[in-house]
């Protein structure tokens, strides 16, 4: 029975972490949020906090990219991020030998939809996929169960696709511009309207070309993986979730009556969605990553 072990789930996000203790939705017993500053300030305060518990393994799901094939020498480190001063720091052989406890890594996106599929809204789905639009944008994508994983894991987020009519914005992202998370993240937004986007206001003419860049990453998706469902979580469509509606028009106009997708764009209601964990999603990523450690 899980609800008698202790698992320690690390979330680590582009603006805050956040520290789990329990063994699923219904098992949370303790939860602290530690800053995202530099690392050796942020891993010294979840320390602080892991101290403190009990627990039987630690799972993460953090912010990426992250070398997640054992066989490199620097393994469970994130590489090559946008996140200053955080490139090749290493998460698992330091807390592997404070704390001697089973550990697995996964992107904090691969985690969440990870616990989507053990309780939230893709439960007894094979194909889905976890969505976060935020300080940046991931995409978590599971096939057969599993996460895609080849050379390296997945970076959907900076997928480009056709831009709306119109649209001059150069994009946000310091590698590829405009890029979904060039486009869609919270920087992004801020950047292309002038202002925070939560100061927007919900009927802004700007939100459209909002609503066409994720629809043209959920094309992408669709034609490429087929996924049985796709939770969309993060700071952005949580404050606004009537931009779903949009999202999922323009992704209908879009797929436009497509063979054997025709009927998939019927059914946007209930493919194309908000986690069913809610804003846990993340936080039980972290927990469903500890739990697979022991299960390994």
């Amino acid at each position: 029975m899980t609800a008698n072990l202790s698992i320690a789930g690390l979330e680590l996000g582009g603006t805050k972490c956040v520290a789990t203790l329990g063994s699923g939705p219904g098992d949370v017993r303790e939860q602290h949020v530690v800053p995202t500053t530099d690392p050796a300030t942020t891993l010294a305060g979840l320390e602080a906090v892991l101290d403190s518990w009990s627990f039987d393994a630690i799972g993460i799901a953090s912010f990426g990219p992250i070398e997640l094939n054992p066989a490199r020498p620097n393994f469970g480190s994130i590489i090559a991020t946008t996140k200053p001063g955080w490139n090749d720091t290493d998460l698992t052989r330091r807390l592997s030998a404070r704390y001697g406890k089973p550990l697995a890594i996964q992107t904090d996106v691969n985690g969440a939809a990870l616990a989507e599929a053990r309780w939230g809204a893709s439960a007894g789905l094979s194909t889905h996929a976890y969505i976060t639009i935020g300080t940046g944008v991931g995409v978590g994508l599971v096939a057969n169960g599993r996460p895609i994983m080849g050379y390296a894991h997945g970076e959907a987020g900076h997928m480009r696709s056709a831009r709306a009519p119109g649209d001059t914005f150069q994009g946000w992202c310091p590698y590829h511009g405009d890029c979904a998370e060039g486009l869609l993240s919270g920087p992004a937004l801020a950047a292309r309207f002038g202002r925070p986007g939560q100061d927007v206001a919900d009927d802004a003419p700007e939100w459209d070309y909002f609503a066409h860049d994720l629809a043209a990453l959920l094309h992408n998706l669709i034609v490429s993986l087929a996924p049985e469902r796709i939770a969309i979580g993060g700071g952005v469509m949580t404050r606004r979730p009537q931009l779903f509606g949009a999202v999922r028009a323009k992704v209908a106009a879009s797929i436009n009556g497509y063979g054997a997708l025709a009927g998939y764009s019927a059914e946007l209601d209930e493919r194309v969605g908000p986690p069913g964990l809610g804003d846990m999603a993340g936080p039980l990523g972290a927990i469903a990553m500890g739990l697979e450690a022991l299960d390994r």
